[in-house]
């Protein structure tokens, strides 16, 4: 199993192509996934979501998101070694 680092996401600025997240509403993960679109000037974006299946519109305004990494800086995959 490979250990993770959270980073806070605070603006769509913050987020990258590829890049795995996870969403919570009042503490509560609702999304999981990896971005696959950005409207940063919008602050949101899509991700293809695997807790609910299929493409997915996120606000940053209506979630808590974190960036998911692991300890070597790389995004997190589902991947087993």
């Amino acid at each position: 199993m490979t250990e993770h680092e959270d980073f806070a996401v605070s603006s769509c600025h913050d987020l990258y192509l590829g890049d795995e997240i996870e969403a919570t509403y009042k503490g509560v993960i609702v999304h999981r996934g990896r971005v696959t679109d950005l409207a940063r000037d919008h602050n949101v974006f899509w991700i293809m979501d695997e807790l609910r299946g299929g493409r997915r519109l996120l606000d940053l305004a209506e979630l808590e998101v974190t960036r998911i990494r692991d300890i070597t800086g790389n995004p997190a995959t589902n991947e087993a070694a």
